[in-house]
């Protein structure tokens, strides 16, 4: 089956070459604005995007639409109550930047324990502090990870030979791999050393942790976030930084993003971003954990794999 299909976003021009080799037509539409892309959509089949917003209004005026690809895990610019209600198929490609997620939790777990940005700031001002700086061992705490999809297994799959015990939650996932225990959440809040959530955001999980998550708490905790921004109550988590119920926090994404993940909206809760950005027992980076060379590629290659496969 051709099928004529929009690319909406820049993406890797492996997924256009295999679409093409596969007998289909894509067109590149990433420079239009929203207006000129809906005109432009009326006759594709399929859609693939990466960050762009996918309202119902957009979505309607591709009338013969088939499915929406998403160049990357998360689903939330897409309008899923749409595509369910028109038959139209959502596909994404989370198994492409596993390992890099997986990579970025275990790179900035290691820095929170060693303090090595500190450290860093440090010597470069000319500082030779060692005592200060004094760090803790991985090996034999417990690592607590909430969603067990493809990031929060890949995560896992990288703390292999640390010497770790890790405990899972995940409500929609029961079978998990030897080497992790299945827990509840408030069995991950009495236990672990180290916590990191793994969730896509929706109604049901944004502010998951919140002041009522971070006092549940047994003991402080490490605590990591490279899932979606809006997953976390940022204030709860300062909070919590302030009252010793969290020890040092690596967050890769912010509830304060624009949509488009441009940049940061300042906006969005003014005071609390103030708060955060002074807070030099967070490390943050801008969105990155899922972005490198192999995995763009491998998110294109694993998108086109299944796009191929269900309109073969």
């Amino acid at each position: 089956m051709s099928m004529h299909i929009a690319v909406v976003d820049a993406v890797h021009p492996l997924l256009s070459e295999r679409l093409v080799r596969a007998g289909h037509r894509v067109t590149a539409m990433h420079l239009l604005d929203d207006h000129a892309l809906g005109q432009a959509l009326h006759d594709v089949q399929g859609i693939v995007v990466r960050s762009r917003q996918l309202t119902s209004e957009l979505l309607r005026q591709a009338m013969s639409l088939c499915f929406v690809a998403r160049v990357g895990s998360g689903l939330e610019n897409i309008d899923r109550g749409y595509c369910d209600a028109a038959g139209v198929l959502v596909i994404n490609s989370p198994e492409g930047n596993r390992d890099g997620v997986g990579e970025w939790c275990v790179g900035h777990l290691l820095a929170l324990l060693k303090h090595t940005h500190r450290a860093n700031a440090q010597v470069h001002a000319g500082l030779w502090e060692r005592e200060g700086n004094r760090g803790t061992d991985l090996c034999g705490r417990t690592v607590g990870i909430i969603g067990f999809g493809q990031m929060g297994s890949a995560f896992a799959e990288k703390l292999a030979g640390f010497g770790v015990h890790i405990l899972a939650h995940d409500k929609y996932r029961t079978e998990l791999p030897p080497t992790v225990v299945p827990a509840s959440l408030r069995r991950i809040q009495e236990e672990c050393d180290v916590i990191s959530l793994h969730l896509p955001l929706n109604e049901e999980t944004t502010h998951y942790a919140n002041a009522d998550f971070f006092n549940a708490l047994a003991k402080s905790v490490w605590f990591l976030n490279s899932s979606r921004g809006a997953v976390l109550h940022t204030a709860a988590l300062l909070d919590a930084l302030d009252t010793g119920r969290v020890t040092a926090a690596a967050l890769d994404v912010l509830e304060f993003e624009r949509s488009d993940l441009s940049s940061l909206d300042p906006t969005i809760d003014p005071a609390t971003q103030r708060r955060l950005l002074a807070n030099d027992r967070v490390l943050l980076t801008p969105h990155i954990a899922g972005v490198t060379h192999e995995g763009r590629e491998k998110m294109a290659r694993v998108l086109a794999d299944k796009i191929i496969a269900a309109f073969s």
